[in-house]
């Protein structure tokens, strides 16, 4: 599950953290690993941008959830308000979908295949680097309202590091995605044509599909919180290893 990857990762960035500051992480610094010490340090910013990206896209979408929810339960029944409300949600997540696709298009992923001319610590940061990157297009995948057909052999290969007797079957997918049902929801809410009783039942339908919704932002938003943090923390490792 998602929520699991996530705090999979902040596991895997503690223990990172914790190797950082062993005296043989200085070597890291050494002019013969400056070329791989500065691809570290400058991944470490660009994973700090994508998590601050996926958390204001769930800001976002929160946002606009909540507005709408509002909406549903003050103007239950009144069809034509409702149908324009949920036209601007839609709109909304149009927009969100639109940037979460610009994003994904930009990130890399590859891992450097010149193990051999890496320390060892080098080796493991950088799979980090890329399985961290992997989470991050899962969440964001999942943000605009899709199952993602994960790239879970690179992500198979850092669980391991960590959690090597609870690792999922590679491939396996067990998240529903409550945006895909809101959105699909609001979708069909827009376009419903039947009688006053049904279309009263369909709205409550898409007030606990909601619900669902904000309730799994929040859990996503809390981890994502803890992660930002790890995050920040191995960055200020990398910089104190560099003024050493």
């Amino acid at each position: 599950m998602l929520l699991q990857k996530l705090i999979g990762l902040q596991d895997l960035h503690g223990c990172v953290d914790n190797l950082l500051l062993l005296p043989f992480s200085q070597a890291l610094a050494q002019e013969q690993n400056q070329k791989w010490f500065n691809e570290l340090l400058d991944g470490s910013l660009r994973l700090l941008d994508v998590c601050g990206i996926a958390r204001d896209a769930l800001l976002q979408t929160k946002e606009c959830t909540h507005e709408l929810q509002s909406t549903l339960h003050r103007r239950h029944g009144r069809k034509m308000e409702l149908a324009r409300e949920v036209e601007k949600y839609l709109a909304c997540r149009k927009v969100a979908k639109k940037a979460i696709k610009k994003v994904l298009k930009g990130m890399q992923t590859k891992l450097n295949s010149k193990k051999n001319e890496d320390l060892a610590i080098v080796s493991l940061l950088k799979e980090l680097e890329a399985g961290t990157i992997l989470v991050f297009e899962s969440l964001l995948t999942f943000i605009a309202g899709s199952n993602l057909q994960s790239k879970s052999s690179s992500w198979f290969v850092v669980s391991k590091l960590v959690h090597p007797k609870r690792i999922a079957c590679e491939g396996e997918e067990t998240d529903g995605n409550d945006f895909e049902k809101v959105d699909g929801a609001l979708q069909s809410l827009v376009s419903h044509k039947t009688s006053k009783c049904d279309y009263s039942i369909h709205v409550q339908n898409v007030q606990d599909w909601m619900g669902k919704l904000e309730s799994s932002i929040l859990d996503v938003e809390e981890e994502l919180e803890c992660l930002s943090r790890r995050l920040v923390k191995t960055r200020v490792s990398f910089l104190n290893i560099l003024n050493h």
